[in-house]
């Protein structure tokens, strides 16, 4: 299947290794916890596109519950799916017992929509480059999508492009462009501090 289908927007886009991160993080989310990703190697994966998934503790101790990324194109070869097929697993018995389910709140707030692409030493996980992101954005963020990957010659040898949307709104506000900015502004400082990440021009 497609993740967007084509249209006048454009062509379809398939799914993406990350889009199978960000499936997880939204299953821990209705589990009640926070999963953190991290670059691994781990069968039937593609080495450099699969990440380790961890639930978040309350003392900040992670444990391992599972992988996701994109499976190895032999994998898929011999299990006669198309190339470049994405995948998660996940142990459920080590998440939460389910709770009863809650509606989200509609906000009558518009968010504030800012893309930011920056350049990174092309062995650096996306995964990581996101997180970073996330954390120095602070509370203003509501979701952050990777959906662009770029190489080649305007990036440099060694480097690649990683593209973000990011969703900014206040719970209480309309928040300003500037505020959002701010914000943005912060979420690459820290993915410069911990990944190298610089924002491209």
């Amino acid at each position: 299947g497609a993740a967007e289908l084509s249209g006048w927007w454009g062509k379809a886009r398939p799914f993406y290794w990350t889009d199978v991160l960000a499936a997880a993080a939204e299953i821990g989310t209705a589990a009640g916890v926070r999963i953190r990703s991290r670059a691994d190697e781990h069968a039937p994966w593609h080495p450099g596109r699969c990440a380790a998934l961890f639930s978040v503790g309350p003392e900040n101790d992670d444990v391992l519950i599972g992988h996701a990324g994109e499976l190895h194109p032999g994998v898929c070869a011999s299990m006669g799916v198309p190339a470049g097929t994405v995948a998660v697993e996940l142990e459920l018995d080590l998440l939460p017992a389910s709770r009863s389910a809650s509606a989200p709140s509609l906000s009558a707030y518009p968010p504030v929509l800012l893309d930011v692409a920056v350049t990174v030493p092309a062995d650096v996980p996306a995964a990581d480059v996101a997180e970073a992101l996330s954390q120095g954005a602070g509370e203003l963020l509501e979701a952050l999508r990777l959906f662009d990957v770029y190489t080649g010659a305007q990036v440099g040898d060694g480097q690649r492009s990683l593209a973000f949307a990011l969703q900014f709104r206040a719970p209480d506000r309309t928040l300003t462009v500037a505020e959002a900015t701010q914000a943005r502004d912060a979420a690459v400082a820290e993915a410069h501090r911990r990944t190298g990440a610089v924002l491209r021009g």
